[in-house]
């Protein structure tokens, strides 16, 4: 899940880039003479679902990759560091496995290489693999430099204990009386910092029905006055999804905000019970999340030839079954044609333990929106800042 400041929302501005997907040459790399070490960073949890697949494509590639580092970073710090290396002519991170935020705002700043227009012969015809949600996160926010690796339409759900909460709510509305009639049993964290506050915030006005959710200062009247509503039996937001999930295993909290991965994974992982079931409200619109391979500038030719063919051997269905994981980007896959059955026998342990049959069902029936744009996102999280959360956020 990914957090967007400020200056990242500038990445908006880079504009929409189509993505080149004609078959026409285009500048080839010389693969090195010899191995080459990889120093691979990553700032939005990636590892988790792709570390295993990278680490294959080193162990099956020994004419090519010597060793992979792999090393983990605060997503807001990345840029900055990128930048500096790159003025000093002295890169030394060579893939940035990152979520829309860093990724944007590398594009803005021009800090990673146009793979997808420069190598076209060796990454695949993106809209011949992709699924048809990922292909558009890879068009909104890849665009010609970042490789989508995994998807998820992530949420908004739901979680709830079955065994305080009898009644689950249909709708806005029942929703909406459930919180008042069960004051300070409700709760979601501060959105700038929750996959499922963020998702929650944004789709809203799709549920809702506002005239424009694709402007939250100016189309979400409806929305605004909800969230005001709702914040009426909310006693604190949390500053993280983490502190939810323990609220409401512990039980203070008898129902929270959540997603796909948030609800299957921290359950896995006994952070939460298994007990604990979860609800899509109708109407529903999802807001996918997608995390993206990119190489920055400056890094050494012999090793763009190397990382390139890194980035299309992690978008083959062997790889991208990997990518199932525990739950934690739920589904995981953000290439056709890869059932679970192809996943790793623990990953599909997991999901058979602990997923829920009906979230393919719900996955189907609901329709997937674009996130906002930067821009405009940070422009709603500074309103909900503002407006909503206000004195209660901790």
């Amino acid at each position: 899940m990914f957090t967007i400041s400020r200056r990242q929302a500038l990445g908006a501005l880079a504009g929409f880039a189509v993505l080149p997907f004609g078959r026409s040459f285009a500048d080839e790399l010389a693969l090195p003479t010899s191995p080459v070490a990889l120093n691979i960073i990553d700032v939005a949890g990636n590892l988790q679902l792709t570390q295993a697949a990278i680490e294959k494509f080193g162990k099956e590639n020994p004419g090519l990759v010597s060793k992979i580092t792999f090393s983990r970073a605060p997503s807001p710090e990345l840029p900055a560091k990128l930048a500096a290396q790159q003025a000093a002519n002295r890169v030394d991170i060579d893939l940035v496995l990152t979520g829309p935020g860093a990724m944007s705002d590398g594009i803005t700043q021009g800090l990673w290489i146009d793979v997808w227009t420069k190598y076209p012969t060796v990454l695949p015809k993106a809209e011949d693999v992709y699924l048809d949600s990922a292909l558009m996160m890879q068009k909104n926010f890849g665009q010609n430099e970042g490789v989508a690796v995994v998807y998820s339409p992530s949420g908004p759900l739901f979680e709830y204990a079955p065994d305080r909460v009898k009644t689950i709510p249909r709708n806005t509305d029942e929703l909406l009386a459930w919180v008042k009639a069960n004051p300070g049993k409700f709760c979601y964290a501060r959105p700038v910092n929750s996959g499922p506050g963020w998702t929650f915030l944004m789709a809203m006005p799709y549920i809702l029905g506002d005239k424009n959710p694709s402007d939250p200062i100016n189309g979400w009247e409806k929305t605004w006055a909800y969230l005001k509503a709702l914040d009426e039996g909310i006693d604190y937001y949390p500053s993280g999804t983490t502190v939810t999930m323990k609220e409401l295993a512990e039980g203070t909290r008898d129902m929270i905000v959540s997603t796909f991965g948030w609800d299957i994974n921290p359950r896995v992982l006994g952070i939460v019970p298994k007990e604990i079931e979860t609800f899509a409200l109708e109407g529903t619109h999802w807001v996918p999340d997608t995390q993206f391979m990119c190489i920055p500038k400056g890094v050494a030719e012999e090793k763009v030839a190397v990382l390139v063919k890194l980035m299309a051997f992690m978008l083959e269905p062997a790889q991208q079954a990997y990518t199932y994981d525990k739950g934690y980007f739920y589904p995981g896959p953000a290439v056709k044609g890869v059932p679970l059955s192809a996943a790793p026998q623990e990953s599909q342990d997991a999901i058979a333990e602990f997923g829920r049959p009906q979230y393919e069902e719900l996955i189907r029936k609901f329709p997937v929106e674009a996130p906002l744009k930067p821009e405009a996102l940070v422009a709603a999280f500074e309103k909900w800042d503002r407006e909503v959360g206000a004195n209660k956020m901790k």
